[in-house]
């Protein structure tokens, strides 16, 4: 190195401070965006020319002038050229994150279908052509304010925790100095409908609108008397049935592969009771002798779709008997509210054992299970208590 002295190494991060032709010079390294992703470079930075006040790389003038060039440094938006657009962000750097990287295998394919659909509907049109740089938490409240009176609370919340997400891995990875999405939901927001359930004797007469249709009943069976919801029931297969017992090992979601459930708490094993039991043997008997497979129920969505909805609801034909069938005279809630249901009547019918429905609903907290699952008491048990109550008062 021409007239260069021997480098002066700083402590871990200060860089390494030299002299060059009668000069202070800085050497560091730092990232910059190259072609959409963040590259590791070196770069260098006359400090001041050596003279009296400036004699060594260790004096406090040089130090003071060092610090105040890696503060530069720190707080700059690291980019070359023109700033990285938020959706060349998307598609180049987090959706693959969320795929592949997250946690070093990635997320499950349901969560990724799910923020894949909350981008293409909300947010996609929303950034446009605007930078990471350039994007403020004026514009995100904005945004959330203009969807306040069209879209539910959750909805908002979703929306709002993608983009958080996205863009505090963007100030992870020092494209953006902050994060413009740490923001409240507008108070004054349209609530979100209340989530729907079946009672149980909701539940016995849509099986009886199917006693056509074994296959469906089952379907119906699990997701109202054990809980499963629709990934779990298609991704059951019959090695997963013993005698008494199910055994929840998979999801076999319609958007996507074939995983495991979506938590470990989800990966169970559940008692089978005589209204699930019945339409399983009757199911697997039939199964038998036509050999479908090792899948309990092949195609669900369809199912619903061509046998289950027009017999609960009593409009267009049912694929498989080809008939219109008479209505169920119970509104379709889709098979989340047999789940709903099963954990409210496990909680009403065992005087209030919350630690059984959080088992069978197989939840990592109980405040899930009780502030999003159970629906409460019904009126016909809450007067019954009450009158026993009542009794209890005149003795």
């Amino acid at each position: 190195m021409d007239n260069k002295a021997k480098p002066h190494k700083s402590e871990r991060g200060r860089g390494t401070v030299y002299e060059q032709h009668g000069a202070w010079h800085l050497q560091f390294y730092t990232r910059e965006m190259r072609d959409g992703h963040l590259v590791r470079v070196r770069r260098s930075v006359k400090l001041h020319d050596k003279d009296r006040d400036h004699n060594s790389a260790t004096c406090k003038a040089v130090r003071l002038l060092r610090d105040a060039e890696l503060m530069k440094v720190k707080t700059a938006v690291p980019v070359t050229g023109e700033e990285l657009k938020i959706v060349d962000f998307w598609t180049s750097q987090y959706l693959p994150y969320c795929e592949k990287e997250w946690k070093g295998k990635g997320m499950k394919p349901s969560t990724v279908h799910g923020y894949k659909q909350v981008w293409n509907q909300h947010l996609l049109a929303h950034f446009g052509t605007i930078t990471l740089q350039q994007y403020t938490a004026k514009m995100a409240r904005g945004f959330l304010s203009g969807l306040k009176t069209k879209l539910g609370k959750n909805t908002l919340k979703h929306i709002r925790a993608l983009a958080s997400a996205m863009f505090s891995e963007a100030e992870q990875r020092d494209l953006i100095t902050s994060n413009p999405w740490k923001v409240k939901i507008p108070k004054d927001c349209k609530e979100t409908a209340p989530t729907q359930h079946y009672t149980m004797e909701e539940t016995e007469n849509l099986i009886s609108a199917l006693v056509d249709h074994v296959e469906a009943q089952l379907v119906l069976a699990l997701a109202c008397f054990l809980g499963l919801g629709p990934a779990e029931i298609s991704g059951l297969q019959w090695g997963d049935v013993d005698e008494g017992w199910i055994h929840i090992r998979r999801n076999k979601p319609s958007h996507g592969v074939v995983g495991t459930p979506k938590t470990l708490e989800r990966m169970a094993s559940l008692p089978l009771i005589d209204q699930v039991r019945v339409p399983l043997e009757l199911w697997r008997a039939k199964c038998t002798a036509t050999s479908d497979g090792d899948w309990v129920i092949v195609d669900l969505p369809n199912m619903i779709n061509r046998v289950i909805k027009p017999h609960i609801k009593g409009v267009n034909k049912c694929w498989l008997c080809d008939k219109t069938p008479k209505a169920s005279g119970v509104p379709w809630k889709a098979l989340y509210a047999g789940r709903r249901g099963m954990v409210t009547a496990v909680i009403e019918r065992s005087n209030g054992n919350y630690a059984l429905a959080q088992r069978m609903a197989r939840h990592k907290s109980l405040s899930t299970t009780l502030g999003v699952y159970n629906k409460g008491i019904s009126n016909q048990n809450l007067k019954t208590e009450m009158e026993l109550f009542q009794k209890s008062l005149t003795k």
